[in-house]
């Protein structure tokens, strides 16, 4: 039962709330001319339209309250970047009808009336969010507002052993964040490194993204993912992660396998769903009319407020990735790519809309008392492709996401159930000029010139070139609107060879050529082909079968038997790691290995790559910081081994912390 001194609150809350919102009423129909308050005769001739404001504030609000659940759930269907854009038209029918229902006032301008209305539902959202971050409950922090009512009621398993919270940071290296730590961009994480948690790195698997890592992580295999994007001999298709139909497939291939977060989990921003019938923006769920309930957003957008919070920071992050890629270029910092076009765009909403959309749900969750919760911040991930890894820029990224990290924490030491919170990324990245910035053209052109099929302006990027550029959040995003053009992959040539890069590693496939072809049959259908490839400064090994069985590492002046490990000549795979040859035996044996699959080159004087896409920090293949991640635990929670390799392995140790969580406390101690 709610108590007196709670209900004042509320009343006092609701009183700050009305009051405020009258003024702002005052003040907009002051600076806008977008309608005008009647005024009242009552003796105070400076506030003869409070009145007025008053009955305005108190309508617009209720309706607000009451309508904007409704307009949400009939138009959940256009996904959340078009549905906040509503936000406005909304408020401004919403003023319409309020002016109707108390005609207080007359319209003179109905667009501005329009803006008044977005800007007092964002007045409104801001006062009422620093009333929330006054309050001793659950909901202190400004941006979960709107679970407020939620936060009133005991979760299931309010009595329950602790839950389990994962927050993935998307592509942030083991060493970089070290230095992150060291030098004071990271301080809520730093906190936790220093009193509660234990740091250690893990090692990916060859395909060093987010699509191998979540795939084995979530649901326990990543068998036969070769790349974020492969070509299927079978099939004559691409499969590439950032695909809703890719991505609900590999799900259906491990149905048989328990999900991480089969039992009570949620899955927030991923890519796939880990086994959680509750998913928010998970990519394995974007798929057509599902869109609008399977994305699981609409409870995001019930508080027109949270919409038009995010409208206005998606406005600051596009502003900032403008003057920031304007800076980068007059101070010549190399290396660079390009960040024009869309790009921009898909900054703001893999830093803010699938952020703030993501982080609410998990604030839902934690006050529900969820058994288990994966979540995935996507932003620094997407800046440091196009920003590079470390820089200033990218570093304030950091900085805004151990934020939202220290914001999740304080709502674990208010939520009812007590929970073990695990940070950990599912990849680094390595940074250098890219391929074509290097050699003039992409791996592509060079495949296609050393099989004699040149290409017409071969030192421009191709259409796949920029497609794959940059594509997890772009077409992340472009799930989020129902458009397929961004995870669409280009048709494949007829006759002609498949080339497809990730990061630095590269796949070349021959569909005219039956099976996995060896060695025998590339160099018969492709005389120096494979010499050409060898050779090139920017390519450090190939993997090709042999005729007869078995495959071989190729380097320039040296190769590797598989089988035996046996070295001929100069190491291929020297400088790439002590486990390259381990996870290169693991990709062999899948049955979807391309017919070449080639590791770009690594400067380890420079720690550099040469990735095969356009951008300046990168990960699919080895070399350098891409292939060490990281892993944050409490320290009262069990050891994982050491070293810890590969994202299988990462799905035992995290499965162990989640079951050992079903130990009451009393047990467990």
């Amino acid at each position: 039962m709610r108590t007196t001194a709670g209900v004042l609150r509320v009343f006092i809350e609701f009183l700050v709330l009305w009051l405020s919102s009258a003024l702002a009423i005052l003040v907009l129909d002051w600076a806008l001319d977008g309608i005008t308050l009647d005024p009242v005769d009552y003796g105070i001739t400076d506030w003869e339209t409070l009145p007025a404001a008053l009955v305005l504030a108190l309508v617009f609000g209720v309706l607000n309250a009451v309508l904007w659940p409704l307009i949400v759930r009939s138009m959940a269907w256009l996904g959340p970047v078009l549905l906040f854009v509503i936000v406005f038209v909304s408020a401004g029918a919403i003023m319409f009808f309020t002016l109707y229902l108390v005609p207080v006032a007359s319209v003179n301008d109905p667009i501005a009336a329009f803006v008044m209305a977005a800007l007092l539902s964002l007045f409104s959202s801001v006062v009422s969010g620093a009333i929330a971050s006054r309050s001793d409950t659950s909901y202190r922090v400004m941006q979960v507002r709107r679970q407020r009512f939620r936060l009133r009621r005991k979760p299931e398993a309010a009595d329950a052993s602790p839950g389990l919270l994962c927050i993935q940071i998307d592509g942030l290296g083991y060493d970089v964040l070290r230095r992150a730590i060291a030098d004071g961009v990271t301080p809520s994480i730093a906190r936790l490194v220093r009193e509660t948690h234990r740091l250690m790195p893990w090692h990916t698997d060859w395909s060093s993204q987010t699509g191998a890592t979540q795939l084995g992580v979530l649901h326990g295999s990543n068998h036969n993912v070769p790349a974020f994007r492969w070509y299927d001999k079978t099939t004559g298709l691409i499969s590439v992660f950032s695909d809703p139909r890719s991505n609900e497939e590999r799900e259906l291939e491990r149905a048989d396998l328990p999900g991480l977060l089969s039992e009570d989990g949620a899955s927030r921003g991923n890519l796939f769903t880990g086994g959680a019938e509750d998913n928010v923006l998970v990519v394995s769920r974007m798929r057509g009319a599902q869109l609008g309930g399977g994305a699981g957003y609409r409870s995001y957008f019930a508080d027109p407020a949270s919409a038009l919070r995010t409208f206005v920071r998606m406005f600051a992050e596009i502003q900032r990735e403008l003057r920031q890629s304007l800076r980068q270029r007059r101070r010549d910092i190399r290396p660079r790519v390009p960040r024009g076009g869309v790009y921009p765009f898909v900054r703001a909403f893999a830093t803010v809309l699938a952020t703030d959309v993501t982080v609410a749900a998990v604030v839902g969750d934690l006050i529900k008392g969820r058994s288990i919760i994966y979540l995935d911040l996507i932003g620094y991930d997407e800046v440091s492709h196009h920003s590079g890894i470390s820089r200033p820029e990218t570093l304030a990224v950091l900085t805004k996401l151990d934020d939202v990290i220290d914001m999740l924490l304080a709502v674990v030491d208010q939520a009812d159930r007590s929970y073990h919170v695990v940070l950990l990324s599912d990849h680094g990245q390595s940074q250098g000029a890219t391929f074509l910035q290097r050699y003039n053209e992409t791996l592509e052109a060079l495949v296609m010139r050393l099989c004699g099929r040149p290409q017409a302006g071969a030192a421009a990027p191709t259409d796949a070139a920029h497609r794959q550029a940059g594509a997890e959040g772009r077409a992340y995003a472009a799930a989020s609107v129902h458009s397929t053009t961004a995870t669409e992959e280009p048709a494949v040539p007829e006759g002609a060879p498949v080339v497809l890069g990730s990061g630095n590693l590269g796949l070349i496939s021959f569909p005219t050529l039956p099976g996995r072809a060896d060695t025998a049959a590339i160099e018969d259908a492709h005389p120096g082909l494979l010499d050409g490839l060898r050779v090139h400064p920017g390519i450090g090994f190939l993997l090709v079968a042999k005729p007869g069985g078995g495959s071989v590492v190729l380097g320039n002046g040296g190769e590797i038997d598989m089988a035996t490990g046996t070295v001929t000549g100069a190491n291929p795979l020297a400088g790439f790691g002590r486990d390259a040859l381990e996870k290169i035996r693991r990709t062999d044996a899948f049955d979807n290995v391309a017919d070449i699959m080639v590791g770009g080159a690594y400067w380890p004087e420079t720690d550099e790559i040469a990735a095969f896409e356009e951008q300046v920090g990168s990960h699919g293949g080895m070399g350098g910081p891409q292939s060490t991640a990281f892993l944050l635990y409490p320290g009262h929670l069990p050891a994982p081994p050491y070293p810890l390799h590969g994202a299988e392995e990462v799905h035992k140790v995290l499965a162990g912390w989640r079951d050992l969580a079903k130990v009451p406390v009393a047990e467990s101690s």
